[in-house]
C-alpha cells in the first residue's frame, strides 16, 4: 500500500516518542526483532493485556524498521470522535464493525499481501495477563492470505500506569511459524482451528520460556 513519506515520518516521530517513554523513562525490553521480516506481508499476532499494546508494538518494530507502517484493525467505537479518529487513522488503525465486516476484512486481506499488520487473536483484552483462546477467524485469515506469522508475547505492561516511570515490561517476537502442513488441508473450520491453536501455543511458549518477562 502506498503511504506518503510525510505520513511515515509522522509515525516515526510518534513511535520514537513512545519508545523514549517506554524504554528510557521505563524499562521495556524488546526481544527478537530479528524475527520480523523487513518486507512482505507480516502478521504480528500478540496477546492483549493493556491499552499500551497498540502503541508499544509499532514502536518496537520501528526500532529495526523505521518509516514502516504497522496497520491495525480496531473497534469502530474508537473512531466516533473526529479528532481521535484522524489521529488513529494517521497511525495505521482502521475501524471494524462488530460481527461480520466484509469491507474491513477485505482491507485486512489486502494489507497482508505486502504490509505489516498487528492483530490480537483473543479478540479482547485480558488485564490479568492470562492467555485466552484464539478466535477461529484468525486461523481462516491466515489460511486464506498466508502471511509471515510472527507470534508476539507482551508481558508486564498490564500493570503500567500512564506517566509513571521505572516500570518493567517486555515485548518478545518469536520465530515465524510454519503452517505448510496445515495449508495442505481442506479449507474448513477444523483447519482454521488447528492454525489458531498452533499460533496460541507459540504465543504461550514465548511467555512461558522467557525469564526476562514480568508477569
Amino acid at each position: 500500500m502506498e503511504t506518503s513519506f510525510i505520513r511515515r515520518l509522522w509515525v516515526l516521530l510518534a513511535t520514537s516518542s513512545v519508545r523514549f517513554y517506554a524504554a528510557c523513562l521505563n524499562r521495556l525490553q524488546i526481544i527478537g526483532l530479528e524475527h520480523v521480516p523487513a518486507s512482505g506481508g507480516v502478521l504480528l499476532a500478540a496477546n492483549h493485556i493493556s491499552a499500551f499494546d497498540t502503541v508499544f508494538l509499532p514502536a518496537a518494530v520501528a526500532r529495526r524498521h523505521p518509516l514502516q507502517m504497522v496497520w491495525a484493525p480496531a473497534k469502530e467505537e474508537l473512531f466516533q470522535n473526529r479528532l481521535l479518529s484522524a489521529l488513529f487513522r494517521s497511525w495505521g488503525a482502521f475501524p471494524v464493525r462488530r460481527g461480520r465486516d466484509v469491507r474491513a476484512g477485505k482491507q485486512l486481506g489486502d494489507l497482508l499481501q505486502t504490509e505489516k499488520v498487528m492483530l490480537f487473536p483473543e479478540g479482547t483484552r485480558n488485564k490479568d495477563a492470562r492467555l485466552g483462546k484464539g478466535n477461529r477467524g484468525v486461523g481462516k485469515l491466515i489460511y486464506e492470505h498466508r502471511p509471515v506469522v510472527v507470534p508476539t508475547a507482551l508481558s508486564g505492561i498490564n500493570r503500567w500506569r500512564f506517566a509513571a516511570v521505572g516500570q518493567q515490561g517486555c515485548v518478545r517476537f518469536g520465530p515465524p511459524l510454519d503452517f505448510s502442513d496445515l495449508y495442505l488441508r481442506e479449507d474448513c473450520k477444523e483447519t482454521h482451528l488447528l492454525i489458531v491453536e498452533r499460533l496460541m501455543a507459540a504465543i504461550a511458549g514465548q511467555l512461558d520460556g522467557d525469564p526476562s518477562t514480568f508477569q
